[in-house]
């Protein structure tokens, strides 16, 4: 167990153990995408749970990209100081927090945005909404979104930041050929495709400099025809590495992938959990930067048999620390047993309804006592 409670660095943040909170849509900002007394507390329980890193819930950049309600922004200065006592609060309770920064890009709300989906392609028959097809001068304007979003999180106390690049969402469509059909320098080949990528890098480290750590969450695969493969995206990893990026999360799937994804729900052996672990020991031979994996860990015995075996070098979940906020102190003082997470997907419920995210389970077994 010792090695997954080690202390390590990312860049110059140090974490104090191997387990990571995977970026997980609260639903508890306000309406313009503020911190609330509710979300500090969620991400201080995390802390104070024993959590060595914990990365924020998809932050959007720009008022366009937004992907639901109720999610946390960074795309203007008024929300610096409310973002700056959460992360105070996290500090305070012994953690490190990454803010995630994210567009939605096809799957943004324009019920909410008022505005057509920006896409790296428009594509017939994808979409029954009209969308925008990006132009070279809005892919300027989106990395330079990017960079400010990176600059205020730099500003609000965060301890790094995280480029989202998967699920679907507007960084991952660029680098799936699915999505992503354009016929100048951003489309085409995977270093085409990986392009705006590397240039929101290099805005970034413009913007924040070379100590502050950038991350990234990768798709290894869309499971969708015609998607990204882990060919392509270990192609698109090594660039990014090369490029100065501080560690790679990888994951997979998008919201159209369906059945051809690895199943979320009914995770209950061992042998359902890491369903991205091929992946991952594939990139783990070829990359030089920090592997984070996530997808489906459940288990004390596979997060050990992950990092000892070379296959990751940190552990992200989300669910189970929906229902078990401590469970990383459970773990360590040592109680053992898996996860108490169901994997049956009801927690989103209650944040579809403005709720929050919660383990309905959970809720239901107090009630009874």
């Amino acid at each position: 167990m010792s090695n997954l409670f080690e202390t390590t660095q990312i860049n110059t943040m140090t974490l104090a153990n191997r387990f990571v909170r995977s970026a997980t849509w609260e639903g508890m900002a306000g309406n313009d995408g503020a911190v609330t007394p509710k979300l500090t507390r969620t991400m201080t329980d995390l802390a104070n749970g024993g959590v060595g890193l914990i990365i924020s819930g998809h932050a959007y950049v720009s008022p366009e990209g937004q992907a639901g309600p109720w999610q946390l922004g960074l795309y203007k200065d008024d929300l610096i100081s409310g973002l700056k006592a959460m992360t105070d609060a996290v500090h305070d309770a012994g953690g490190k927090i990454v803010a995630q920064l994210a567009h939605a890009g096809h799957y943004a709300m324009s019920a909410l945005t008022g505005q057509p989906p920006w896409v790296a392609s428009e594509i017939d028959g994808f979409s029954s909404d009209p969308c925008h097809e990006l132009t070279q001068d809005d892919i300027q304007t989106l990395i330079a979104a990017f960079a400010r979003a990176a600059e205020r999180a730099q500003a609000a106390g965060f301890d790094g930041v995280q480029m989202h690049s998967g699920h679907g969402y507007l960084l991952s469509q660029f680098l799936s050929p699915a999505f992503n059909r354009r016929n100048d320098y951003y489309g085409g080949p995977i270093e085409n495709r990986t392009r705006i990528h590397l240039e929101i890098l290099a805005a970034i480290r413009k913007a924040v400099g070379s100590k502050f750590p950038v991350l990234i969450k990768l798709n290894s695969e869309d499971c969708i025809e015609n998607g990204l493969t882990v060919e392509d995206s270990l192609a698109a990893a090594k660039l990014l590495a090369d490029a100065g990026m501080d560690a790679i999360e990888l994951s997979g799937g998008t919201v159209a992938s369906g059945k051809l994804s690895p199943s979320r729900t009914g995770i209950h052996r061992e042998e359902k959990e890491a369903y991205f672990e091929e992946a991952a020991a594939a990139f783990k031979k070829h990359i030089h930067v920090p592997l984070i994996l996530v997808g489906g860990i459940r288990s004390l015995s596979v997060a050990k048999h992950l990092i000892s075996n070379g296959i990751a070098d940190y552990i992200s979940m989300s669910r189970p620390l929906i229902r078990e906020p401590d469970l990383i102190n459970r773990w360590r003082s040592g109680d053992t047993r898996p996860a108490r997470c169901k994997s049956d997907n009801l927690c989103f419920g209650p944040a579809l309804e403005g709720k929050g995210i919660l383990c309905v389970v959970e809720e239901m077994e107090k009630k009874k006592q």
